[in-house]
Formats: structure tokens, sequence, C-alpha cells
């Protein structure tokens, strides 16, 4: 495994693998098994599997949501051995943003509801460093999570839109043994929110309307951002106290 820390070594390094498949799964680290699962599918499919691990500063509308952001690289970069990764580009603000974020990818529907809603500009961060990334990369197949399906909705859809060759696949939700889904941020929960949060997912997974969730989750203790259903899925997203967590059942 090598690890590259500039943006024109992997664009170069890109270029010696033209033949080979390439698989990407792009992250912000705090690597989980939700992660590795994306990693398994991304070694299944492709010759080669090249991880990126950066926070992204421009898809956080709360700063200090950005500033207690986990930062695991170490155990990361074990995980990512260990899970035969080819190559993890660990690249630096200034040379993804060159520009200083005077250029953005903008979204004008679906980035407005839900997360988009309440995380004002969250999904502009988002769509343009992804969009920078599998320019960089040049995967034929990249891989995210069901959990974010919001998220893989709007990148697919700009993959198709800007007819960007890579692949857009979704990964199914994992879960811990609690019904939580996986995610980085829950290293933040307290052990006593920890037992409460997978309580999310087993209201949203019963057959009641979104106020009758919204409101069982407001009486558990949940600041309930909202609970919609929209096509076939219901996605919710609501705080134990400063920690956010979302989630999404097929309905």
């Amino acid at each position: 495994m090598e690890q590259i820390q500039s943006v024109q070594e992997m664009i170069k390094l890109r270029k010696s693998l033209d033949g080979h498949s390439v698989g990407f799964v792009p992250t912000m680290g705090a690597l989980h098994q939700g992660h590795l699962e994306l990693l398994k599918a991304a070694r299944q499919e492709n010759e080669k599997v090249v991880l990126s691990i950066f926070v992204n500063p421009t898809q956080f509308n709360n700063p200090s949501d950005f500033k207690n952001y986990p930062i695991t690289l170490a155990e990361d970069l074990r995980m990512a051995q260990e899970a035969a990764v080819d190559f993890v580009l660990t690249p630096q603000y200034q040379d993804l943003y060159q520009d200083n974020y005077r250029f953005k990818m903008t979204e004008n529907e679906f980035s407005k509801r839900l997360c988009g809603q309440y995380r004002p500009g969250h999904f502009e961060g988002v769509l343009s460093v992804v969009l920078k990334l599998l320019n960089i990369v040049r995967p034929e197949a990249a891989y995210f999570g069901e959990k974010d399906y919001q998220q893989y909705k709007l990148i697919k859809d700009m993959a198709d839109t800007f007819f960007i060759s890579s692949q857009i696949k979704m990964v199914e939700t994992v879960r811990e043994s609690s019904g939580l889904a996986m995610s980085s941020r829950n290293l933040r929960l307290s052990p006593e929110q920890k037992i409460l949060a997978p309580k999310m997912y087993q209201v949203i997974s019963q057959k009641i309307s979104p106020d009758k969730a919204i409101e069982e989750l407001q009486k558990l203790g949940f600041q309930v951002d909202y609970v919609e259903d929209h096509g076939d899925r219901r996605f919710a997203a609501a705080f134990l106290g400063d920690v956010r967590l979302i989630d999404n059942v097929k309905i």
C-alpha cells in the first residue's frame, strides 16, 4: 500500500494505471466497518483500489462540527492496509482547493431538501470535493454508503449530468448489532447516548406516519430536524446532544 499526499502525484500515478480498472472510495477518515464494506466491494470489482482520506471543510455548515470531527489517520491507514487498498490519497486543503473555493458545484432541487434544508452549503461542499476527486482519480467505479442516500443520489445525478464516466455505486448500510447505522460521528456519542441512538432506526422503521415518528423521537429525547418520506424511502435526521445522526429506510 502506498500513501500519496499530492494531487499532482496522484494524477501522474493514475496515468500509469491506464489499462487497469480502478475502484475508488472517498472518505473523511475515522474508518469503520461501513467503510470496509465499500472497500470490499471496490476490491472485488476492480484490479486497483484507491481510498481517499480528507476532512472536507467546505461541507461543514457548523465550524465546531468540523473542529470536533474525529481524526484517526494512523488507525485508518492500518485498516486500509488490512483491506488490501493499493493507494491512499491524503491531500491537503490548499492542494485540492487552489482557488480557495472560488468555484463550487451547486444543485438547486434535491440538495435544498432534507439535510440541505438544515445544513446550508453542505451539499455544495460535498459535490465540489467529490467532483474534484473523481477528476483526479478517474475511477471506473466509486462507492458510497446507503446511509447517506441523499448524498449518493446527488453524486450519481451529478456524474450523469456532467458525463463523468465513473460508475457511482451504492453499498448497503452497515449497522451495529443494536441497529444503529455505522458512522464516524458515533465516536462522539457518550455511553448513554450510544444506548439511545439505535431508537431512531427502530422508530422510523415502524409503520407509522412521519409526524408520529417525530413525536416518538422527541419523547425519547432526540432533537429532530426531520422525518420525511420521499419515494420509497423514509429519511430522518436528529440530534443527541451535539451529535447529528442521519438514517433512512425503505418503506
